[in-house]
């Protein structure tokens, strides 16, 4: 890893410098999602919507579930925290999630930007709530109960045998063994934004109303300052 350092923050900076220090490319992170988890961050966080302004979590779902696809950026520092498994909701798709509901019982997963809330232990564990910040696209987020937890089936050994690993009820889990220390770090107040492959949603969403290829150099530097 080649975290941006504190003087780079000073500067104005490329819209994909720190994708590219981070060499997210050869993580195979999709550079769509992330600009445009960068620019809703910096919407996010220009409205004052996020106390912990620190943390931008991106689950890219155009990559399969067997793939490493959740990512964790400390935007502060620049650095790479987690690269890591998600699960995509049973009814979004097997391998690849290619359907998305707001749909309270849907059992698929929600796209777009969330607000991470507070944590509780539950069925699932030790869990994070998760507030949808679009309407009509994730906004029953709390209502379905959609959280981040720790589950069993979500682990490298299924993914090789079976070629993706286990769904959730449309819940992102990651790893048992990564849940606490994951949750314990984008709880209360970050961003986090799950993309897929879907114009619909690209379409509805009011956070990423300006396309991503208008993004200014300047703002980009402004979100890493």
């Amino acid at each position: 890893m080649h975290p941006v350092t504190a003087e780079a923050n000073t500067k104005a900076v490329s819209k994909t410098a720190l994708y590219d220090s981070l060499r997210l490319d050869t993580l195979e992170l999709s550079k769509e999602a992330f600009l445009y988890a960068m620019q809703g961050y910096k919407n996010l966080q220009d409205k004052g919507e996020l106390p912990n302004d620190r943390i931008l979590t991106i689950a890219d779902f155009s990559l399969p579930s067997s793939k490493k696809r959740l990512f964790i950026i400390d935007m502060e520092t620049g650095k790479l925290l987690f690269n890591t498994f998600v699960s995509h909701g049973r009814n979004s798709g097997t391998e690849m999630a290619t359907h998305f509901s707001n749909r309270i019982d849907s059992h698929q997963s929600s796209l777009g930007f969330f607000i991470t809330g507070t944590t509780y232990n539950g069925r699932n564990g030790y869990s994070l709530k998760l507030d949808g910040m679009e309407d009509g696209i994730n906004n029953n987020a709390l209502a379905r109960a959609i959280v981040v937890h720790g589950s069993a089936y979500v682990n490298e050994k299924i993914a090789s045998a079976k070629g993706y690993i286990g769904r959730s009820f449309g819940c992102p889990a990651v790893p048992s063994k990564l849940a606490k220390v994951i949750i314990n770090t984008i709880r209360n107040g970050s961003c986090l934004f799950i993309y897929g492959n879907d114009n619909h949603y690209l379409a509805m969403s009011k956070i990423l109303s300006q396309p991503y290829q208008q993004l200014s150099d300047t703002m980009i530097a402004d979100t890493m300052g």
